[in-house]
């Protein structure tokens, strides 16, 4: 399978020792622009291709815009340049192969769009015991297949993809500010579009330690995507600045209860539970309601 457009921009800028910064500056457009079409968050505007296209052709003689549908060999080869070797984990494919990926994606092409949009989470603040957490959440599709989740508060930023199987979202992530993997499983809906989902999240706390920690967190829906991605950037930048410590208001008791469980032989004995968990029965996944 061919290589996405990201990585063959990417590939071009330090085939010809560009940078991000002398590329915005020859398309006037800003670095960030440059930086979101690197990483695959969004695409050029056709006018941006066509400008990137002759960027390149001035550097490389005879080359055209269908050169961007060569593969990454073929490309090298057009610029004259040693083609790139293998991802780690072998091919074009992901970097770690394990089972049911083609069945999870088949699941994302057939409901990942209830998923998609922006979404304000509320968990257990891991560095500040007995207060509330509040994440902004961008959810949208990317074109290797998968949902991409951007999630962020107090500076802190998680970035990663989502599968869908059965009826459970699967994330798995890095916290990119001091550099963890993270890991979520939610509990699905099987409407048009989701409302709120919760699930459990498994990270490395901010603490001297890294301490590995797990959490119940529940995400509500606080808006839908434009289908445009500088916008849609734009906002969640925006979303990013929104107070993260929760209040009565933005966290009501009810939702506290939900997240907030004892668990263990004492809490067993009295009834209680065994295990930090999140029962399809206790769920409060629901969609949007829709006339």
């Amino acid at each position: 399978m061919a290589p996405e457009l990201s990585e063959k921009l990417d590939f071009v800028l330090k085939a010809l020792s560009m940078s991000r910064g002398r590329m915005a500056a020859e398309l006037s457009v800003d670095k960030s622009a440059v930086g979101r079409w690197i990483s695959g968050a969004a695409a050029p505007s056709a006018h941006n291709m066509s400008q990137i296209t002759a960027l390149v052709a001035a550097r490389v003689p005879r080359f055209t815009a269908l050169d961007w549908e060569r593969d990454l060999e073929s490309l090298a080869d057009a610029i004259g340049v040693t083609p790139p070797g293998p991802r780690r984990g072998g091919g074009g494919g992901p970097a770690i192969a394990i089972p049911l990926l083609e069945e999870s994606l088949a699941a994302v092409r057939l409901r990942g769009s209830a998923y998609e949009g922006f979404y304000r989470t509320t968990r257990p603040y891991a560095q500040h015991p007995g207060q509330f957490i509040h994440d902004q959440v961008m959810i949208r599709a990317e074109p290797k297949g998968f949902l991409k989740l951007s999630m962020t508060a107090a500076g802190v930023l998680v970035e990663g993809q989502v599968m869908l199987l059965q009826n459970q979202l699967f994330f798995a992530g890095a916290e990119m500010t001091s550099g963890a993997f993270v890991f979520a499983i939610f509990n699905g809906v099987s409407t048009v579009q989701a409302g709120i989902i919760d699930g459990l999240v498994l990270f490395c706390a901010l603490d001297p330690g890294r301490t590995p920690t797990a959490t119940a967190a529940i995400f509500e829906r606080v808006g839908d995507l434009t289908g445009d991605a500088q916008a849609d950037e734009a906002r969640f930048a925006e979303m990013s600045r929104e107070p993260h410590l929760a209040t009565e208001t933005s966290a009501p008791e009810h939702i506290r209860q939900h997240l907030v469980r004892d668990q263990g032989p004492t809490a067993l004995a009295a009834g209680g539970d065994w295990l930090l968990s999140l029962p399809l029965g206790r769920s409060m996944a629901r969609g949007l309601a829709r006339l």
